[in-house]
């Protein structure tokens, strides 16, 4: 589709089309096939055929402004509550019914700016140290239970350490049956959401797709029961507001506000907490990406062996991020016209900027394409161009810790084991889950435990967890 467009000058003097973007002619059914089953190839055909900004009708009557243009990225991260406002439903189908109404990620201001702050609390910097020493930990124990010497796919086993760690800093010291069922039913859940048909069919109805949702909501029901019973324990526990875990900082944070914490407020906060797939699946592309350049991975096995700094492992997380961002587009609803690329773009359109592609510009990355953590080295990462944790007020809130995770888990494994990739090391491409891109393969590989066992180095000794 191409929308008709009349010339004007806009608020800065440039010329102005009034209207929408080019795009693509095809019935808003075939591009929603489009994105159900190739979304990254067909928004690279976009970017090749209409330019730097293009308009997706993949919901009917529903626009999504596809942006690259840092400038136009930082003019809607940066718009106020007036102007803009929350649109991942559109990008998920699966997270309205997966993590409430009241998650902080669905909230409109300003309900999730002050959730937001109490949030916040519970990953600030001070925090940082002591959730290291835990994931370290977490990742050691996963490690051991690693099959040797055989092929398998590092991206389920990335799952099981994230996950493990969530549950560990959301919920602190959790009975250990409670632990083992819900993680269970944690996984479970995990993988109806990831079934490549139902992610099909969800993708191209969208929200109204109520078969879907209805099952959905009744998956959930066994994650929500643990998960309430685990607080109605906390809250029936002398003293159980001393703790540093997630869940009792975040009650203490909203009885300081005055406004206690409600059992449905407390289930969408907590499984937005749970509702881990970017971590899991940034660990399983670094490793990707590392095995298929062995000069890269030496380079990093070197300096965690050593007990260097964090310097390069730092940069291989941000160039993992930048080359393989979980989410192609950040969805923005637009309440009020905005200037985007010369477009006057009206109310009721999408506004995407797009990760995906603003990390492939050559003209920001030279060399685009080459997984190449070096770029990252004295430079910091360009604030609107490199935006796998979106950007503004609505910037992923768990950001450092996600990153934190990621750099740990990578420390931890090449401290205990030697992996090579199982089968070709040419790119597998990348396939659809509930809630990210992952390694076509999920990462296949083999690994063999270190003869000398691990070096020391780094943060590799800490407290055990209870089991």
């Amino acid at each position: 589709m191409r929308a008709e467009v009349n010339s004007g000058r806009g608020s800065d003097g440039q010329p102005e089309q009034i209207g929408l973007p080019p795009g693509p002619r095809l019935p808003s059914p075939l591009q929603a096939l489009g994105w159900s089953l190739r979304p990254l190839a067909f928004l690279e055909r976009c970017n090749r055929d209409f330019g730097r900004t293009f308009v997706l009708n993949v919901r009917h009557g529903k626009p999504w402004v596809v942006l690259t243009e840092p400038d136009d990225v930082k003019r809607v991260f940066t718009a106020d509550a007036d102007t803009v406002t929350a649109s991942a439903v559109e990008a998920s189908p699966t997270l309205g019914p997966l993590l409430g109404p009241r998650s902080v990620m669905l909230l409109d201001e300003p309900e999730h700016m002050m959730h937001r702050k109490l949030m916040l609390r519970s990953f600030h910097s001070e925090r940082m140290g002591s959730y290291g020493e835990m994931v370290t930990e977490v990742a050691r124990r996963e490690i051991s239970k690693w099959p040797m010497n055989q092929q398998f796919a590092l991206w389920p086993r990335m799952q099981a350490i994230s996950s493990e760690v969530l549950m560990r800093s959301v919920f602190g010291d959790i009975d250990s049956y409670l632990l083992r069922r819900l993680r269970e039913r944690l996984r479970h859940l995990t993988a109806w959401l990831n079934d490549p048909r139902r992610l099909a069919l969800a993708t191209a109805v969208g929200p109204s797709y109520l078969p879907h949702t209805a099952r959905l909501r009744a998956m959930m029901k066994p994650v929500e029961a643990d998960v309430l019973e685990e607080v109605r324990r906390r809250r029936a526990t002398s003293g159980a507001n001393d703790s540093e875990d997630v869940l009792s900082m975040l009650e203490r944070a909203h009885a300081w506000n005055g406004s206690p914490l409600s059992e449905p407020q407390l289930r969408d906060e907590l499984i937005t907490l749970l509702s881990d797939g970017p971590t899991s699946t940034s660990l399983a592309w670094a490793f990707e990406r590392l095995l298929r350049h062995p000069d890269k991975l030496e380079r990093l096995q070197q300096e965690v062996l050593a007990g260097v700094d964090d310097t390069y492992v730092d940069a291989v997380v941000k160039e993992t991020l930048r080359l393989c961002p979980v989410v192609p587009l950040i969805m923005r609803k637009l309440l009020a016209p905005m200037q985007l690329d010369g477009y006057m773009v009206p109310a009721g359109a999408t506004a995407a900027p797009c990760p995906y592609l603003i990390h492939r510009r050559e003209d920001i990355y030279p060399n685009a394409r080459a997984f190449a953590p070096e770029r990252f080295l004295g430079a910091p990462a360009p604030t609107y161009a490199w935006i796998p944790f979106g950007g503004g007020v609505r910037r992923c809130l768990a950001a450092s810790f996600a990153q934190l995770t990621i750099k740990r888990v990578i420390q931890t494994v090449l401290r205990e084991l030697e992996l090579c990739p199982a089968g070709s090391t040419s790119s597998g491409g990348a396939t659809r889950s509930a809630v990210a891109f992952l390694p076509g393969d999920q990462a296949l590989v083999i690994a063999t435990r270190r003869a000398s066992g691990p070096r020391t180095g780094g943060p590799s000794s800490t407290p055990r967890l209870a089991a």
